[in-house]
């Protein structure tokens, strides 16, 4: 049996189940005037749920119930499904480089492994200077 969508003369949409695709269409249930095919709706089923992030994922014991089996074992697979899908999507993964610094002149730009240090301190101080001669307070003030 194959699922089509009809509509009659008189504007009735219904589906039924026909034998094959040469089969005749059937008369309106409603109103037992001759029915034509028309084409079905596209429907899109679900969504993609790429699960919980790193971020989301408990980070202390409290959070896992004290440890219990259950919950230990379902985020472990949540995490293992979140692998394989950074392996093949690595855009989803972010940056996981660990942070070095996150304080003073880079607390809007954390310093991450692998960076150039001499360059990524003077822009950082660059960025901190004042940078007309209104903004640098005077000796003289007190």
């Amino acid at each position: 049996m194959i699922l089509y969508d009809f509509t009659c003369a008189d504007g009735h949409r219904f589906e039924a189940g026909i034998a094959s695709m040469h089969a005749p269409d059937p008369a309106c249930p409603v109103c037992q005037r001759p029915s034509s095919r028309r084409p079905s709706a596209v429907t899109m089923a679900g969504q993609a749920d790429p699960g919980p992030s790193r971020d989301e994922m408990p980070r202390s014991w409290q959070a896992v119930r004290g440890g219990e089996r259950s919950t230990l074992d379902g985020w472990r697979k949540l995490a293992v499904e979140r692998e394989k899908l950074e392996h093949k999507y690595p855009e989803l993964g972010g940056d996981r480089r660990p942070v070095l610094a996150h304080e003073g002149i880079f607390a809007s730009n954390p310093l991450r492994v692998g960076d150039d240090i001499p360059s990524r301190v003077t822009e950082a101080i660059a960025e901190t200077k004042p940078t007309t001669q209104a903004e640098i307070p005077s000796k003289d003030t007190k």
